[in-house]
């Protein structure tokens, strides 16, 4: 019985039992399989978002389920690190970005081989598609020399960046010419809804990909990678050890585009400023 004066626990207000120890083996496991640190002030974002994997499961309690976790449930286990990560993003987000890469394609128009892009935390696919676009236009074609890889380690995401079909709201605040050209309208069941031109889709390809991985089979010479707003998810040692292998992968002028709040000081080594958060490979660094 609780004391005069005195509140419940938030814990013991909850569906399932949620314990101190619970969320460090949960931070533990997420930061092992995905990188991603999680401060104490994400205990309650962690309860909402796993608590349907409970539900789905039938399992009453956290620690259970994070028993059933150890028991190596490769399918689980990916579908934890899906429901702990983070994807907010948008169409041209940070257009500055759209812009200089319009410029760099157009700048490399008398390159004979197709250009190597790679967005590499994909999420829903908006950033690689606005990637997509920027070529398009920078070369007048909806068959530019680009060949785009989108990458990201949730695969329930990727899925839905590879079907191409969003709400219309999301395209609501783009250029109605651009909706026109790169952009088909649903109807009838499809009411409401805008699909990714068929040509656009074709110059991507989406592949489930960790950053913790030691290797990434992406290819080399990548003219534009864009890494943005994911790396704040990462503590100072995962990030060197993420961008020291990113890195490898730029051509000798390519460019790192990174999000307006990620800072690189401590990668001085790696990476020099280019321009409004845009990095190239520090000198030195081999491929």
């Amino acid at each position: 019985m609780d004391m005069p004066g005195t509140l419940p626990h938030p814990d013991t207000e909850r569906e399932f039992p949620f314990s101190e120890r619970d969320f460090r083996r949960i931070c533990e496991l997420i930061h092992r399989h995905a990188g991603i640190s999680l401060g104490p002030g994400k205990r309650d974002m962690v309860y909402g978002r796993l608590s349907r994997r409970l539900r789905a499961l039938r399992i009453d309690s956290f620690r259970a389920y994070l028993d059933h976790l150890a028991d190596n449930e490769r399918d689980e286990l990916q579908s934890f690190v899906n429901a702990l990560t983070t994807n907010l993003t948008s169409f041209f987000r940070e257009p500055h970005h759209f812009e200089r890469l319009k410029e760099d394609l157009v700048a490399r128009a008398d390159d004979r081989k197709p250009l190597r892009l790679w967005s590499c935390a994909a999420s829903t696919g908006e950033e690689p598609y606005s990637m997509a676009i920027a070529a398009c236009e920078a070369f007048g074609t909806l068959a530019p020399p680009v060949r785009i890889v989108a990458t990201d380690i949730d695969t329930q995401v990727l899925a839905t960046a590879a079907a191409g079909v969003y709400r219309l709201e999301r395209i609501a605040g783009l250029d109605p010419a651009l909706v026109r050209k790169y952009f088909l309208r649903g109807t009838g069941p499809r009411a409401g809804h805008c699909r990714i031109r068929p040509q656009l889709q074709a110059l991507l390809e989406f592949r489930p990909l960790n950053l913790l991985q030691p290797r990434y089979e992406v290819g080399h010479d990548i003219v534009a990678l864009f890494c943005r707003n994911v790396m704040i998810y990462f503590d100072k040692p995962t990030q060197r050890a993420i961008l020291s292998r990113l890195v490898t992968h730029l051509a000798a002028d390519g460019v790192l585009y990174t999000g307006h709040s990620e800072n690189y000081l401590h990668a001085g080594d790696l990476i020099v400023p280019c321009g409004r958060t845009l990095y190239r490979r520090a000198q030195g660094v081999a491929t």
